[in-house]
Order: C-alpha cells, then structure tokens, then sequence
C-alpha cells in the first residue's frame, strides 16, 4: 500500500518522499511541477506530473496505484501573489482539493493529511496561538487553506474521510545531507532571501516594514525546520491509520523571532557580514504569528529536533553553498 503526496516536489513535499522513503514506505508522488522540481524527488518514489485540478489524470493514478493514505502539499503559497490575484489562489488551492475529495470518495481512500497554514488565524488574538483560537484569514492565501479544512471537514461528516490539518509556522532549513533543500523562482521565503545576499547574490536582503507592533518594529515569525515538519506529517499518518478521529494541530517552536533578529542569526550562523535596508511593508503580513504546538507534543508524541535557529540556519547554509543555483532545471 502507498502514501500519496501531491506536491512531492516541492520544498516540504520533496522531504516528506525522502522521509517516508527512509521508512520503508512505498511513495507515489504527484506534482505539477509549477514551482516544484523533478530532481527533488527521491528515485524510490514513483512520479506523475499532474496538476491535482485534472480530475481524469488524477484518477488514473489513484486507479494504476495502490493508495492508502494522502498527503497533500499541492497549493500556491505567496501571500503578495495572493492579495493581487486571489482567483489564482481559489482556483488551484480551493478547487484542487474539491477534485481530490472526489477521487478519494470514487477509489475509498479515507485518509488524508493536509498541509495548512498559520496564515488561517489571520492577526491572532492571542500570542502564542492556540488551536481553537479564531481563524480569520487577512490574505486569500489564509483563505483559501481555511476553506480547504472547512471542506475536508464536511467531507469528513459526509463521507468518513479523516483528515488531519497540519497548521505550520514559518519553515526553513534542508536535508542533513545536503541533497534537497528550498529552491524557488522567484524566492520568496526569508531565511533563503538572507542566505543569498550572504552568498552576494543579491546586494542585501531587505526588511519589511519596521513600525509592526513588535519590540524593535520588524515582524515576528515562529520558524520550524523542514524535517521537523516531515517527522510531524509522518506522525500524523500514523494517528490516522491508528484509527483516530479527524484533527488539527500547529507546528512550530514556540519562539518568534523578528526578521532583523533573522538577519542577525544567519549572520552569526554563517560568518558572513549580510547587508540590510529597510523596505516598505507588504500586503496581509500579520504583525506575530508564534505557535503554541503543545497539542501535536501531546497527541502526536511530536518534538523538534531543531530547536535552535541557528541550527536550522546553517542546514539551509550547507544547501545554498553546495547548490548555489539550486536545482538548476527551470
């Protein structure tokens, strides 16, 4: 019996395969290969190029594969890109996991764990957030993932398909073996952003907004590193294959740090003296955003192996200096 992940080629999903791959698992992974890469797809695992949208091309997987569980990484993820077009965002993310649900239904695949966001909680009411804290999204993105539990959640009472919500925090990091790591195009992400201009591909990293309600202005983020997530998901499965009922849970360390105290970590991380300026804010950034991840402690057994900033910093580090191109296939 195989795990399914859509998205397999992406940052997270490419460690997910390479996880469950080490496990013993067999892994068919689907990825349409918009932002994802063919070369971070572990060779164990089987590959279709699909967009999760092409309801015929997806069933013919579910139908030539023997598929157990699912886990779906498959969305857009730029919250600017969101807020400029947010059909793009309800149409790949909301509707993708709408054509999905129906597969599963047709080939009585009952479990799946989904790839959510704090993006979900919108500006929390509390720091740090809790599960059961409100979820109203400030960007389509966070929309987008919320109306995507929503709909596993009714599929669930309709149907019996159990689901657990993984809620992450910021993530960062790569492989300890220096084989996989964070390559988009165009980056995005911070800590890869940083690492960059340390590496003089960029003439500095700029920083977002300094009037954020934080202690030294700059926006605050709970970052978690990519194989503590993997481990999270891999947990999950389990809890679902155990029988439990469907649920959710936040990923993340527990501690924010501002993008100024980022810069200053992967300063101290690397050695390198990386240049800054301040910029101008962007659009449907919360101020905060930390987890309390006590609940997947608790129900999952789960605990980062990476509780250190730096540590996660320089996993990322040893992938950009020995992949400065990243895959180099787009």
């Amino acid at each position: 019996m195989s795990v399914l992940v859509l998205g397999g080629a992406g940052y997270i999903g490419s460690h997910m395969v390479k996880t469950l791959v080490e496990a013993g698992r067999e892994v068919v992974v689907v990825d349409a290969l918009f932002t994802g890469h063919r070369d971070a797809v572990n060779p164990a695992a089987k590959f279709y190029q699909v967009d999760i949208r092409d309801k015929a091309a997806l069933s013919a997987v579910f139908e030539q594969e023997n598929i157990e569980q699912v886990v779906h990484f498959a969305a857009f993820s730029i919250v600017p890109e969101s807020v400029a077009n947010p059909l793009k965002y309800f149409d790949n993310n909301t509707s993708g996991m709408i054509t999905l649900l129906e597969v599963m239904k047709a080939h009585d695949v009952k479990q799946i764990v989904f790839s959510s966001t704090a993006a979900t909680y919108g500006n929390p009411v509390n720091i740090p957030i809790k599960e059961t804290d409100p979820q109203n999204p400030i960007n389509p993105y966070g929309e987008s993932k919320l109306m995507m539990e929503k709909i596993m959640a009714w599929s669930d009472q309709a149907d019996g398909v159990k689901w657990v919500a993984l809620r992450y925090f910021n993530v960062a990091g790569a492989a300890e073996d220096g084989t996989i790591g964070e390559d988009h195009k165009p980056e995005t992400h911070l800590v890869p952003i940083i690492l960059q201009a340390g590496l003089g591909q960029r003439d500095y990293i700029e920083m977002f907004g300094d009037d954020y309600k934080t202690p030294d202005g700059f926006n605050v983020r709970d970052y978690v590193h990519v194989l503590d997530l993997a481990d999270a998901h891999i947990r999950a499965l389990k809890y679902l294959a155990d029988g439990h009922d469907s649920n959710q849970f936040n990923l993340g360390s527990a501690t924010g740090f501002s993008v100024k105290e980022m810069v200053e970590a992967a300063r101290e991380a690397t050695g390198v003296d990386i240049p800054a300026k301040i910029g101008p804010r962007r659009a449907g950034d919360p101020d905060i955003l930390i987890a309390n991840s006590d609940k997947a402690r608790d129900v999952l057994g789960w605990a980062p192996k990476y509780d250190n900033v730096q540590d996660i910093i320089k996993t990322a580090w040893n992938w950009h200096k020995s992949h400065p191109t990243g895959y180099n296939d787009k």
